[in-house]
């Protein structure tokens, strides 16, 4: 017995069965299909590199001032959050993280960690979260700068390549029919039920939705408001601060919008574990992803 492999543009080509297979059962002769081109698998990996370092350089530069505000100025007195070590009357300190006039005791995370001589430290985000790991505000700058100018560049190439090769129109434009169907695909995922047969062979439509998002309002968002925080870009583009309500705001939904990715990627990631790890990875490596008949289609 023989597997069938699909290979685009190409003919097909057949494997061995793995042993014990038994031959005309459902699901049991996987289809490999090529799901994802070089260009896409190249720049998500660098991608992932770039969010990573940025995440952790951004917060190095952010324990310089861990406070936020809005507006143009800072308002010490009433910040939107606040990241503090207090020294109570009696007791050890402890490191308090103010929302909105709420406080919350985040001793040993935020505000008060300790350092790696066990001994408390007063720095927003602990030292294995930044980097570098010691406080150190022009380190973190050049971190960040460096390859936030790399995510810019390998950014523009997978638009580019995505848009001439149809990738966004052909993979991430959400059909009508999806569209419709979109209730039926939330309950699918929140029950663990993902797709088979032929709809494996597309992205769903919370996954295209969920791409759209972030390459189009998300990170460019990103860039403009990490820009606005410039004074060099401030003095060239001076509506850029207007438009976005002064440089404290800017810094707000810099801030705000680096956490909502990093909650993109820990859903996404969470995803690719429940949903078939080395099938995923394989797919991110070699472009190649497996899809086995629908239950119930040979009936």
């Amino acid at each position: 017995m023989t597997l069938r492999r699909r290979i685009p543009d190409a003919a097909t080509e057949t494997i061995a069965a793995p042993s014990g297979a038994m031959p005309g059962a459902v699901g049991e002769a996987p289809t490999l299909i090529y799901r994802h081109s070089a260009a896409v698998r190249i720049t998500h990996w660098i991608n992932a590199l770039c969010l990573t370092i940025l995440l952790m350089s951004g917060l190095q530069i952010f324990n310089a001032h861990p406070a936020l505000y809005w507006g143009n100025i800072s308002d010490f007195a009433h910040p939107a959050v606040s990241m503090t070590a207090e020294q109570p009357q009696n007791g050890p300190p402890r490191g308090v993280t103010e929302v909105f006039g709420h406080r919350f005791d985040t001793t040993g995370v935020l505000g008060l960690s300790r350092d790696a001589a066990g001994q408390p430290w007063e720095r927003g985000f602990p030292a294995w979260a930044t980097l570098p790991g010691e406080q150190s505000l022009a380190g973190g700058r050049l971190w960040h700068f460096f390859f936030a100018w790399l995510f810019v560049v390998n950014g523009s190439i997978y638009l580019l390549a995505s848009i001439s090769g149809g990738h966004v129109r052909r993979d991430l434009l959400p059909t009508g029919e999806q569209l419709r169907r979109i209730g039926r695909t939330t309950l699918d995922h929140l029950l663990f039920r993902f797709p088979e047969g032929e709809e494996a062979r597309r992205y769903n439509v919370l996954q295209k939705l969920a791409y759209l998002t972030v390459v189009f309002a998300v990170l460019p968002f990103m860039l403009l408001t990490g820009l606005a925080m410039s004074p060099r870009m401030d003095a060239a583009w001076p509506h850029l601060l207007i438009l976005l309500g002064g440089r404290q705001s800017a810094r707000t939904i810099h801030f705000i919008l680096a956490w909502s990715l990093v909650a993109f990627v820990l859903v996404h990631v969470f995803m690719v574990l429940v949903s078939g790890v080395w099938n995923n990875l394989r797919s991110m490596v070699t472009g190649r992803y497996a899809i086995r008949e629908a239950r119930g289609a040979a009936d």
